[in-house]
């Protein structure tokens, strides 16, 4: 019986169906008890639909300013002003959108618009619109990449200028003492120059000489720290701004500012300094690089050294060994070596073979012709006095030619003289 009473309480119902069990107890009456009981039974075998919860779509807008405050958090403050700029643009271009709006050939003539500035700056639009989208189905707001199957553009990549040695001293000698030591730091550690704006006398350690510096180059954006050993004369050079330092400033390389947050002049570390690097190189006389080629140099001084590419990566602060490799610049001993060995083995023939006067993409014209050739007597008294590779060069042809020519006149002579 599915349906009964309790003494004192009231009606209740109790069914079991397709192995589960369902009641409901205390109804006033038996008959509410039964209507509840029927529409209980007909839930339970004509079951609503379930909505499946799927990815809903969401502004633009909105999911720009999720990524970007997600990249705030989580890294440094150089990458969050690139996406900044990249955002803004993207915010620009399609504006009051929802993101399904936006479709894969929107963002296919936006990054061809964007290559007509350079393919470099077509593939970074291509890099962090990708990362938007995807971080948007991360969080399960969208459900759809519209750059997920746009190419990168070929790029010509062109050679990493490196300065040489002679014109970085040339830069450091024309500088300030100020600078001066800025820039042996640089090169003393081959750091970042975010790295080295940003260090503070807590990561210099003169008792165990070594300088600790920090890192967000990581997924996640973890800041990471590394130890790079302090040579004698870096030692030096913190060991004295140490001992003049400013005591109210934390960081080993500051400067005093205005600022527009607080008007008034205050004093922080540099963020970047574009027109140092310019300044040093015109007034030096030398090519103009960057910081950042100043890293490259100290990494492949350290290879021509012949230092362990092990060794390298963990002073460039590189997860990737494939990383380091691009800094390393120079040619080795044992490159040269190579080469050398190959021109002893397989291209040994003396320089005077060769006529670098006569170009070497002559028609096949020239190769088919035929040369009236000197007698025998001429041809063996010219090559006496001037060597196979002479006689080749006054008649036009190469040194074997002369060989075969005199060959085939002592074949000749021997026949005649058998007869």
């Amino acid at each position: 019986m599915s349906v009964y009473s309790v003494k004192g309480k009231g009606w209740r119902y109790d069914f079991t169906l397709k192995g589960q069990r369902y009641t409901e107890a205390w109804f006033k009456t038996k008959t509410e008890a039964k209507q509840a009981e029927a529409e209980k039974r007909k839930e339970v075998e004509n079951p609503k639909p379930v909505q499946e919860t799927g990815p809903t779509d969401m502004a633009f807008l909105d999911l720009v300013n999720l990524r970007l405050d997600h990249v705030k958090a989580y890294n440094s403050k150089n990458h969050f002003q690139d996406v900044l700029y990249h955002a803004r643009r993207w915010v620009g271009q399609w504006p009051n959108l929802a993101c399904s709006d936006i479709t894969h050939e929107m963002v296919e003539q936006f990054i061809i618009q964007r290559a007509e500035t350079s393919p470099f700056v077509a593939n970074k639009e291509i890099r962090n619109l990708r990362a938007l989208f995807n971080y948007g189905i991360k969080l399960n707001v969208i459900g759809y990449n519209p750059v997920e199957n746009i190419k990168f553009l070929p790029v010509e990549k062109n050679k990493k200028y490196v300065p040489p040695e002679s014109d970085v001293r040339r830069i450091i000698s024309v500088a300030d003492p100020d600078a001066q030591h800025y820039l042996w730091t640089i090169l003393l550690t081959a750091g970042r120059v975010n790295e080295i704006n940003s260090l503070t006398w807590e990561d210099v350690d003169f008792e165990e000489r070594l300088v600790t510096l920090w890192t967000r180059k990581r997924r996640g954006g973890n800041k990471e720290p590394r130890d790079v050993p302090m040579v004698p004369q870096l030692y030096d050079i913190l060991l004295c701004r140490y001992e003049n330092r400013n005591k109210g400033v934390s960081y080993v390389f500051c400067h005093e500012y205005w600022s527009r947050k607080s008007n008034e002049w205050v004093v922080g570390p540099y963020k970047d300094r574009k027109r140092l690097m310019k300044s040093l190189c015109d007034t030096a006389g030398v090519k103009y690089f960057r910081f950042h080629a100043m890293r490259h140099l100290t990494a492949s001084m350290l290879d021509n050294m012949g230092i362990p590419i092990g060794v390298i990566q963990r002073i460039l602060g590189h997860k990737n060994r494939k990383t380091t490799e691009i800094y390393l610049h120079s040619v080795s001993d044992e490159e040269r070596k190579a080469m050398d060995k190959l021109g002893e083995t397989y291209f040994s023939s003396p320089v005077d073979s060769i006529d670098i006067e006569q170009p070497t993409n002559k028609p096949p014209s020239f190769w088919r012709r035929k040369v009236d050739r000197p007698s025998y007597d001429v041809l063996a008294r010219e090559i006496e006095d001037l060597g196979y590779v002479g006689v080749g060069k006054k008649y036009g042809v190469s040194d074997n030619a002369v060989r075969k020519w005199k060959t085939n006149y002592e074949k000749e002579r021997t026949v005649e003289e058998v007869s």
